[in-house]
């Protein structure tokens, strides 16, 4: 494949990431794409600390600030988040399992663009009339009130993302349990392979009621539905209940990928095997197991009643057990090693008190009687950003520095990297440790501003000053990543030289079809068993033989680009605008069209022939 080595032009490079179903570019376009939305949310986050710093402050008006409250927590749960461990889980795991590729690459690539164009129809509210406004759970007594367009375009941009993030969670478990190489049983996975496989069936039953309550939701804001307007016998405590039954899982979805990521670079850079392998298999399918159990803990305060709270209570109170198993494993792992503490491995070492923080507040939450005191104060964003920034943006930073070098063949600078920890981690106690104590003086959470005498001025300040710290951190991260790509110095298959896993016995980066023979799995840690015989490849299952690769397509590009047009369609028709009716019609015969063309097309992919694998650099693959 002499092609694939030669320069292309740009046009030509946007033309291929545009078209590709190749699931390692698919993981490039969702960390490009995560990477910005996360750094709008991170903007908007320094608005909303710049407006807290000190009392009175009119930095922003009260409605704007609503705005930026609500879009900063939509954006880095649905856009943020879930896109970049998407990116890690596109572009790890097939290799992980000794793919190659995922089971579907078309649905792969058309989950990808819906989870754009709905990430970029929510964020052009901001342009087009006023952003939502009614926080980011929307609870519907607030969503049905909010005027304007803003909370229309919360319920398309989500729902046509989350059909994305839907068909990435089905494609994952088809993946994973139809495409493992030969002798990859089921406990010879992976951690980082189980937490996706655990948090990919976590989407796929937590989706569908997020679904239908934003289905609902455009309904009654729409046509009068009445499903959530208690004025015309609707219910809105009902809304909570489906947002809660994938919220809470969807914490979860966020958190069992981050602990896939730091059980790798905690056996890596111990150079150990993970303890406690077994048991933390269970506990990973436990916790995504209890996470259906839990949701009403969000709800203690609407009146549910003592029996109900009570169950929910001691539901959270046993999730932590399976969470506890796993930090005494990591403990554990790290005990006795021969620890390496490179940037990765200072996240996940940082990562264990940062979680476990987080992990005894929810306990305490746990308890009903005092959530009535805790609920809706600062407390509560303590909590949940030491859960949410101190576990899985955490596991996003590690991840960068540790899989850089597989995705894109060269290292991030150990230098800036540990600068960037260094702010980053100060950064992340100074904004949400002080919190914790403000919200048990009293302070509500998504108010404006706050009075001067109440005792708050000092750790607003010094919450604010802590954001930019972490600001600071990310800033250096992006100078580190445009440094790397200018240098552009290539590094081998295994640039941790501790690599144990099966990703790290291929070229860096990955050659597109990924193994030229399947390797044969002899045993967990399948990579580390050879190296350990004194071998630098895997032993193949397979002679070499032709591969068969999927084309190229744009059809997942236009089928997504079709439901964005409607959507504006459908939006402004309400507002009997002339013009919106066409554009409904017109985004839904674009979408379907598209769809009939690839149902008409015959599309069998192309084969690449032994003699060309024969040909190339025996480091492009499996060696025989």
């Amino acid at each position: 494949m002499s092609t694939i080595a030669q320069k292309r032009g740009f046009a030509s490079t946007v033309w291929d990431y545009l078209t590709t179903v190749d699931h390692k570019k698919i993981a490039i376009l969702y960390l490009i794409a995560g990477g910005i939305f996360f750094l709008m949310g991170g903007v908007e986050a320094m608005m909303i600390r710049a407006q807290l710093a000190v009392p009175n402050n009119d930095f922003v008006s009260a409605g704007l600030f609503n705005e930026l409250l609500t879009m900063h927590g939509t954006t880095m749960i649905f856009l943020a988040a879930m896109p970049l461990l998407l990116a890690f889980m596109n572009a790890i795991m097939p290799l992980q399992i000794g793919a190659r590729d995922v089971a579907f690459p078309f649905v792969n690539a058309l989950g990808f663009w819906l989870f754009f164009f709905g990430g970029l129809f929510l964020n052009l509210s901001w342009f087009l009339g006023g952003a939502p406004d009614a926080g980011w759970t929307s609870y519907a007594s607030l969503s049905l009130a909010s005027e304007g367009h803003g909370i229309d375009f919360y319920a398309l941009g989500l729902q046509i993302s989350g059909f994305g993030t839907l068909m990435g969670g089905i494609n994952f478990l088809v993946t994973i349990i139809n495409m493992r190489a030969p002798g990859m049983t089921y406990m010879r996975m992976p951690l980082f392979t189980w937490t996706t496989f655990v948090a990919s069936a976590l989407i796929l039953f937590a989706f569908p009621p997020l679904t239908a309550s934003i289905f609902m939701l455009t309904f009654d804001r729409m046509f009068g539905a009445n499903f959530f307007n208690v004025a015309a016998g609707g219910n809105t405590i009902i809304w909570e209940h489906f947002f809660w039954i994938f919220g809470h899982p969807e914490v979860y979805i966020l958190i069992l990928p981050a602990f896939g990521i730091f059980s790798e670079i905690f056996s890596t850079f111990s150079r150990k095997r993970l303890f406690g392998y077994s048991s933390m298999v269970f506990a990973t399918v436990l916790i995504g197991f209890l996470g259906f159990m839990v949701w009403a803990h969000h709800m203690f305060t609407v009146g549910l009643g003592p029996v109900a709270n009570a169950i929910f209570a001691v539901a959270t109170m046993a999730i932590a057990v399976p969470t506890g198993i796993k930090i005494f494993n990591w403990l554990l792992t790290i005990w006795g090693g021969s620890i390496k503490f490179t940037v990765p491995m200072l996240y996940a070492v940082a990562f264990i008190p940062s979680f476990v923080a987080g992990g005894v507040t929810g306990v305490m939450q746990a308890v009903a009687p005092a959530d009535y005191q805790y609920h809706d104060s600062y407390f509560i964003v303590a909590h949940f950003h030491y859960v949410i920034v101190g576990g899985v943006v955490f596991a996003l930073l590690a991840g960068t520095h540790f899989y850089w070098p597989k995705m894109f063949g060269t290292m991030l600078s150990e230098k800036i990297g540990k600068f960037t920890f260094v702010f980053f981690f100060i950064g992340f106690h100074l904004t949400f440790f002080v919190q914790h104590f403000l919200g048990l003086m009293g302070m509500p959470r998504r108010v404006w501003t706050f009075l001067p005498g109440q005792g708050l001025d000092t750790g607003n300040l010094v919450s604010s000053i802590g954001a930019a710290f972490m600001a600071v951190g990310v800033i250096s991260l992006l100078i580190n990543v445009v440094i790397t790509s200018v240098k552009n110095e290539r590094v081998g298959n295994d640039p941790w030289e501790d690599g144990r896993t099966l990703e790290w016995a291929i070229s860096s980066p990955a050659p597109f079809y990924n193994f030229k023979q399947l390797p044969l799995v002899r045993g967990l840690d399948a990579y580390w068993l050879e190296k350990m015989e004194g071998k630098t490849t895997l032993t193949p299952a397979e002679p070499i033989g032709d591969i068969h690769m999927p084309n190229s397509s744009f059809v997942p590009f236009v089928i997504s680009l079709g439901l964005f047009i409607a959507a504006f369609g459908a939006m402004y028709h309400v507002d009997d605008k002339a013009w919106a009716l066409p554009v409904l019609i017109g985004g839904l015969v674009i979408t379907f069209g598209a769809m009939i063309y690839r149902s008409l097309k015959d599309d069998h992919g192309f084969h690449i022939h032994k003699e060309e694998l024969m040909e190339e650099n025996d480091d492009k693959g499996v060696k025989a």
